[in-house]
């Protein structure tokens, strides 16, 4: 089994941030997916790359939200 990497950061919300990059970066890989599918007339690739773009969105929305109420709770 490999080993699980150590956070390079110790910052508490290193990982959550991180994560929310990547949640957004997918969305945006997502569309060029989304329309070389399109262009290829492969609708049903097309489809799950739009699943996987809106779980994508979802996740970025939920971590942006997170992010915001961890930031406001620090500033007290």
């Amino acid at each position: 089994m490999a080993k699980e990497q150590m956070s390079p950061v110790k910052d508490k919300n290193y990982d959550l941030i991180r994560t929310l990059q990547m949640s957004l970066e997918h969305v945006y890989r997502m569309e060029t997916y989304i329309n070389d599918a399109e262009q290829r007339g492969d609708n049903e690739l097309a489809d799950w790359f739009r699943m996987i773009r809106d779980n994508n969105r979802k996740a970025g929305d939920q971590g942006k939200q997170m992010l915001m109420t961890r930031m406001q709770q620090e500033k007290r």
